[in-house]
Formats: structure tokens, sequence, C-alpha cells
């Protein structure tokens, strides 16, 4: 449900509203281009400090906070009067909602579920999932009817309806607070019960441990490269001879790709494994640049962006199970969040190398061909990593 009413401060949302914005403010749309990276920037950073915040004080209070702070948002836009006012609300918009609600959820499932988390992962992903196929027609919907201001204080209110009250009513911050066991166990899980008879403790240094930086340096890369695509999506098919309806149209194939990946991979990856499944992911995703170098028909674009959600969906089970299964439960914020911070910062710097190669030789080509390189190194660095390694007690 949370992750389902972040939708408002996603760009599938804001999408929809850029060109009203425009027209009512009289901002360009260059200025607020910049403002998006500004403000993913902010969200990059917030989002590690509300994760250690959640540590502290758990997921639920968090949820609360941003729930409330986001829906303050919604609302900002409707009324701002000024161009600092908008500024402001639009940066708080996107800081909460695309970062501090998805991390809450993320370590709130991770709390609650170990041996079955890949699954549940899956589960509240269908969220996003939801969000992106029914926000974005309704908001237009209320555009046309009533305005975009009015519009933002609608979906704010449906926003704060559907966090809040759940988040009271139904959370609680750890299984351990209802005298239960992730699962739904009688005992604890397994991975603890070795931890605490082998009296040693996990090693959970962050930007210290090199294991840590292999592993984020790693898992930022599908970020980087999709974000690369996707930003240069309908320059990249013009080039090759395709048309921006189709660079747009095909989204939904992604998008239903993507989707079903993500549901197979969260019941695997509790079998095989977070490491087997980012080797799986990655070679999609190098499969992907393959054949968006070699697109050259509609058929190809449709395989390629098939791929595209293959890659994409398991990528996602794995960025929500994989610190958890190396760092365990216990202080999980800090660790998930730092990680988080880094793959939104890959992500917001992805589409500036390929738009550099491209103006150097004229062609995305040459930028595609380096980018072939990401997903093996990030491979190996996987293969080298030894997150979460068990320490002595000094």
């Amino acid at each position: 449900m949370v992750v389902f009413s972040s939708g408002p401060g996603q760009s599938y949302v804001f999408s929809i509203f850029i060109d009203s914005i425009i027209e009512d403010t009289g901002l360009s749309r260059p200025g607020i281009s910049v403002l998006y990276m500004a403000s993913t920037g902010m969200s990059a950073v917030l989002v590690a400090i509300v994760s250690r915040l959640a540590d502290r004080y758990g997921p639920r209070t968090m949820m609360v906070a941003v729930g409330l702070g986001f829906g303050a948002a919604c609302f900002g836009m409707a009324t701002a009067t000024n161009i600092l006012l908008f500024y402001i609300a639009f940066a708080s918009l996107r800081a909460l909602g695309q970062g501090s609600l998805n991390i809450n959820s993320i370590l709130l499932v991770n709390q609650w579920f170990v041996s079955r988390r890949g699954r549940a992962i899956a589960m509240m992903g269908l969220g996003a999932v939801l969000s992106s196929a029914i926000f974005p027609p309704f908001a237009r919907f209320l555009i046309v009817n009533i305005g975009w201001r009015e519009a933002y204080g609608v979906i704010g209110a449906v926003a704060i309806v559907l966090i809040i009250p759940v988040t009271l009513l139904v959370v609680r911050n750890r299984p351990e607070d209802m005298r239960m066991f992730p699962d739904g166990s009688p005992e604890p899980p397994a991975s603890e019960t070795r931890q605490a008879m082998s009296g040693v403790r996990k090693d959970t240094r962050v930007y210290s441990s090199i294991n840590f930086w292999l592993l984020a340096l790693s898992l930022g890369t599908p970020g980087l490269v999709s974000t690369a695509l996707v930003f240069h999506q309908t320059s990249i098919f013009e080039e090759k001879g395709l048309s921006a309806t189709l660079a747009a149209g095909v989204f939904v194939i992604f998008s239903g790709s993507s989707a079903a990946s993500s549901l197979l991979a969260g019941f695997a990856v509790d079998r095989i494994g977070p490491k087997a499944l980012y080797a799986i992911s990655m070679v999609s995703l190098l499969v992907a640049l393959v054949l968006v170098v070699a697109v050259d028909s509609v058929f190809m674009a449709v395989v390629y962006v098939t791929v595209m959600g293959v890659a994409g969906g398991a990528h996602h089970i794995v960025q929500g199970v994989i610190w958890a299964h190396y760092y365990g439960r216990h202080g999980l914020g800090r660790v998930q969040g730092s990680a988080m911070t880094i793959n939104f910062c890959a992500s917001a710097v992805g589409p500036l190398p390929l738009a550099i190669f491209h103006d150097l030789t004229g062609t995305y080509t040459v930028g595609m061909l380096v980018m072939m390189a990401l997903p093996v190194l990030s491979i190996l660095a996987l293969v080298k990593a030894r997150p979460g390694r068990m320490t002595g007690p000094g």
C-alpha cells in the first residue's frame, strides 16, 4: 500500500503534470529538468538519513512522519504562489516519494521475512506496478477536469488516507514486538541462531568497508545503464530509423516483462540466493545492450525491451533482499540506506556519459559498447565481495 502510494513522487506521475506546470508558471523545460536532477540528488541524501532514523525509531514511526510530509508536499504543489515555494514543494515531493517511502517499506519487509523474503519483496513490488498503471491516468483525469493544482491536492489526500491509517493500525516494526518470529516460524531464523551460538558478530561497517563498496557499486550498474538507455531511448530509436511513437509504446512491454520477471525472481531467490540471481540479471543486461546496438526493426525493439524488463525485474528483487541476506536484520537501515544512496547517484549520472559519447562520435553505439563492460565488471566485483563476513568480538 505504501509503495503504491509513493506514485505522486515518481517520474511516471510527474511527467503527466510537466506541460500544465510549464504553461501555468512560465518555467522553462530546462529549468524543470534541473529541478528534477537536484531533487533526485536530495532524495539520494534523504534516503540515507531516513533509513538510519528507521534503525533508531523503527519503520512504523518513519512511515507516519514521511507519509504526512509527503501529503504536505502534494498540498504545497497545489498552493505554491511563487517560484521558491514551488521548488521547495517539488523537491520535498520527489525526495520523500522516490526514496524515503520505499526504503521504509523494504526495511519493514526484511524484518518480517527471512526464508520467504524474496517472494515478499516481489509481492510488495506489485504496488509499484499498480501505481504506474493507475496514478498516471487518474492524474490526467483530474488535471483535465479540475486543474493541475487541485489534482495535486486530491492525490495528496489520497496518499495520506492510504498510508497513515494502515501504518498506525496494522504495521509493527518487528515480529519480536508481537512475541513472534519472522515468516510466522515458531523459532528464530536458523541464520541468527547460528550467529548467536558462535559468539561472533557480523562486520557492519559501511563506507570504510571494501566489501560494501564492491557490492554497492556493482549493484549500481543496472540503475546507471538502464537510466541512460531509457533517458535517451527516443533518440536511440530515431538513430536506428525507428519512430518516437514506438519508443514510447514499448514501455508497456517493458513494464509487463519487468513485473513478470520480478514475481518469478522473488520465488527463485529464496532457492538459489541473491548472487546467482544477480548474475542472471547482469547477463540479461549485457544481452539487452547487445540487442540495442543491433536493433533495426520493430521486432528487435520488442525483444530488446523485453530482455531489459527481465534484467530490471530480477535486479529489483536482488536489491531488496541482498543486504539483509549478508548483514542480517539488525541495524539494516544504515547499510541498505547507504547502498540506496549510491544507487540513486548512479542513476542520476547514467545519462551523461552516453550523451558525451554521442556528441564526440555522432552515434550512441560507441557509448553502448563501452557500457557492455559494466555488467561483466559487476559480476566479477560481486564474486570478489564478502560482505557482512563474520568477525571476532574485538
